[in-house]
């Protein structure tokens, strides 16, 4: 492994967030130029452009045969997006979470997590569960369009038009086919998602072989935070201007996606199906599990994450990442870190959770009987 390797991970994963940029604005644009409503292009093409990162590595990892790399970057990436991600967010500001996100998308991402789980228990995704996984990701957008059309506001829709800019102005209205750059965003987008896919993949397993660990250790952890990095930037940025909805159904809506559609795609073009190590079976994918598990709780107690929350979503990163590295490297403290985890830390964030739940049903009660 050299400087070019690490230097080549860099630019990959720029060429990544790039990709996605121009992917979703030459999609959104396209798509508003002919008449689609501003709220429906929010919700399906600026949604799952965020996406197209993990897209492009665990598809194309999948058709090189790189299993652990394309399950390890979904299962890190919904990790990250949850406890770093929100966790950033809500120490900036206090997010609010919306009602439909609590009674809806929560218990649907638990859902999902659970049958990928079940599909993956035999230590293969096979290419029946892939398409199982894809129909429910068609299912899932037909019904955020259909509700998103009935419950639109006008106000969403004129802060994605600014964002995005879908209304054409100066130059661009002068064109005498303005659409033509919106396809050569759209083309410019995925060339650079495919090629900085590629880099990002290739650099990974270097670094991989080189210190010794499994492929899946990198994509639990650079590979997925790397492409996790339009989420990240999406979501820290609608919490600084206020946002706070958005940040927070940005990273649930991308762990639905991800799931459904990232890994559904994956093993239904892999050939033979895609493997899903033991080592993913026995604790990352619990782990994914239980952070969407313990989303309900926090995201109930007041409708919003707290700032201490947050702080605590942080450190629970912290762990998880450092549990990986201790044990991918044989370390001496590993049998002492997962004690203090299992019989201090777990236990008291559990009674914390617990109290604070009961307080609020307590507090909406007393507001009700008043």
């Amino acid at each position: 492994m050299t400087i070019m390797t690490w230097i080549s991970l860099a630019i990959g994963l720029v060429l990544l967030v790039a990709g996605a940029e121009f992917l979703v604005r030459g999609a959104a644009r396209l798509a508003a130029s002919v008449g689609v409503p501003t709220l429906v292009v929010g919700l399906t093409v600026v949604a799952f452009g965020t996406s197209a990162p993990e897209l492009a590595v665990s598809a194309g990892a999948s058709l090189a045969g790189q299993a652990d790399i394309a399950v390890g970057n979904v299962v890190g990436s919904n990790i990250f997006n949850v406890l770093m991600i929100l966790g950033l967010s809500a120490v900036i500001a206090p997010l609010t979470v919306a009602r439909q996100i609590i009674r809806l998308d929560v218990p649907l991402t638990i859902g999902v997590s659970f049958l990928l789980l079940l599909f993956a228990l035999d230590g293969r995704l096979q290419r029946t569960d892939g398409l199982v996984l894809l129909a429910g990701i068609i299912a899932y957008t037909v019904f955020a369009v259909v509700q998103g059309m009935k419950s639109g506001r006008d106000g969403e829709d004129d802060e994605l038009a600014e964002e995005y800019h879908l209304e054409r102005t100066g130059w661009q209205a002068r064109l005498p086919a303005p659409w033509l750059v919106d396809w050569a965003l759209i083309a410019l987008g995925l060339g650079l998602l495919v090629v900085g896919s590629q880099l990002l993949v290739d650099s990974a397993v270097t670094i991989a072989r080189a210190m010794g660990v499994s492929e899946l250790i990198v994509g639990l952890t650079i590979v997925s935070a790397g492409t996790s990095l339009p989420e990240l930037a999406t979501s820290v940025t609608a919490s600084l201007r206020g946002q706070r909805d958005i940040a927070v159904g940005n990273v649930i809506g991308s762990n639905i996606f991800n799931i459904l559609c990232v890994l559904g795609l994956s093993a239904t073009i892999s050939p033979g199906g895609l493997m899903v190590s033991s080592a993913v079976l026995r604790f990352d994918l619990p782990v994914a599990i239980a952070t969407a598990v313990a989303c309900l709780p926090v995201f109930f107690s007041g409708n919003e994450i707290s700032r201490w929350e947050g702080f605590l979503f942080i450190a629970y990163y912290g762990a998880y990442a450092s549990y990986l590295i201790l044990n991918a490297t044989g370390h001496d403290m590993l049998p002492a870190f997962n004690s203090a985890m299992l019989w201090f830390v777990l236990p008291l964030t559990a009674i914390t959770f617990a109290i604070v739940t009961l307080q609020t049903m307590h507090r909406r009660r007393r507001r009700s009987q008043s």
